[in-house]
């Protein structure tokens, strides 16, 4: 028995979505994707030979448009043969179709989207996609199917705790014809090695400026919020912000949007002081981003935070990067410190997972991060 299209309700478009930054449309709602051209040829040339794949890993780091890839991807395969390209040549389909419609709105029948899902009862988005979610495969996988493809996208596969990830490996290693699974990836060395050896990757990297230039004043322009229609910064600012988003659309607009340029040059100012630092403005800012509706804020700050460090840690173990990285690496990084400072970053990245799953004070955790910086910076911790 073939399956009825799922109704996508009022409620369900007004939850968070875990993939979607706020204030900008969706991955699915992306009207152009910007470049991942050899990925797109990659993917067209194995259907077009008859031998498309039936797990697909896309991979690449975050931000950068692979769930909007995938979606593209999906829309394809759910296309009918006379609404795709007669020539061969290309992913488009047009937007008015029906069934580009239902995969907009999750509605269609042979599409099954798995992410995290929300917490009705804490009113947030779970920290992971649990294996209620990826059971949700067994009525999917077990209906009929009609004459086409059906397609399952994972967004992202990061997030599956180990439960679900060996539940999603069952449905990998024995899927129904004509079923393609397409798997959003940041961390594909993180993936259980069964997962990856059944996949086939689609490695994506970050755009190039041109291409993050028109991805990025294409979002601006859909944004929901008219105030935020504004041109993109030019200059200094904008090579600026192209540095710090590393290729992706979705850091840049962050930084755009969010004041990142100046969350970007405190976090700088405090690195540059180190061993001394001066406390009144990172207590300042600690109350800033403790506040709830500086969520946006708050995340941006720790993947800045991060990535200055990340860089330094580069900067120090190739002897490569910005001026400004290799003069910070060469006077707070000695060679014989680098797994101390690897260390850190790893640190750090858990205090704020545990600071979210257990509701912790925000301001202590950035505070405590900056600590952390000033006591490696002095020789303290393991070697």
């Amino acid at each position: 028995m073939a399956r009825a299209p799922a109704i996508a309700t009022l409620e369900d478009e007004q939850l968070p979505e875990p993939d979607k930054l706020e204030g900008f449309p969706s991955p699915r709602h992306t009207g152009r994707l910007y470049g991942h051209a050899a990925a797109e040829q990659e993917f067209l040339s194995a259907y077009d030979t008859g031998r498309l794949h039936h797990a697909w890993i896309v991979a690449g780091p975050a931000g950068i448009g692979k769930a909007t890839l995938c979606y593209r991807f999906a829309r394809f395969l759910l296309a009918a043969d006379s609404e795709r390209d007669m020539f061969g040549s290309s992913l488009d389909i047009d937007p008015s179709t029906a069934s580009s419609h239902l995969v907009a709105s999750l509605a269609h029948p042979e599409l099954l989207v798995l992410r995290r899902p929300y917490d009705f009862k804490t009113k947030k988005l779970k920290t992971e996609i649990t294996v209620d979610e990826v059971r949700r495969l067994r009525g999917f996988l077990g209906l009929s199917a009609g004459e086409g493809w059906r397609v399952v996208i994972v967004d992202p596969v990061d997030d599956l705790n180990s439960n679900a990830a060996n539940a999603l490996l069952k449905s990998i290693e024995e899927p129904p014809p004509r079923t393609a699974f397409l798997l959003v990836c940041s961390e594909p060395e993180r993936l259980l090695p069964t997962i990856r050896s059944r996949c086939r990757t689609l490695s994506c990297g970050g755009l190039v400026p041109e291409d993050l230039h028109k991805a990025v004043a294409q979002a601006l322009n859909a944004a929901d919020d008219t105030s935020t229609h504004t041109s993109l910064p030019s200059g200094e600012e904008w090579q600026t912000l192209v540095q710090l988003s590393q290729g992706s659309v979705r850091r840049l607009l962050m930084l755009h949007t969010a004041k990142g340029l100046e969350l970007h040059r405190k976090i700088m100012m405090a690195v540059a002081a180190l061993p001394n630092i001066d406390w009144l403005p990172l207590h300042a800012l600690g109350d800033e981003l403790a506040s709830p509706v500086a969520e946006p804020k708050y995340e941006l700050f720790f993947e800045l935070f991060l990535a200055n460090v990340a860089r330094m840690i580069r900067a120090a173990a190739t002897g490569e990067g910005q001026p400004s990285d290799l003069e910070l690496a060469g006077r707070l990084i000695p060679a014989d410190r680098l797994a101390a400072w690897a260390q850190l970053w790893e640190t750090t990245v858990a205090e704020k997972i545990s600071t979210e799953t257990y509701n912790l004070d925000r301001k202590s955790l950035i505070l405590l991060s900056f600590q952390r910086l000033v006591e490696i910076s002095r020789g303290a911790g393991p070697a």
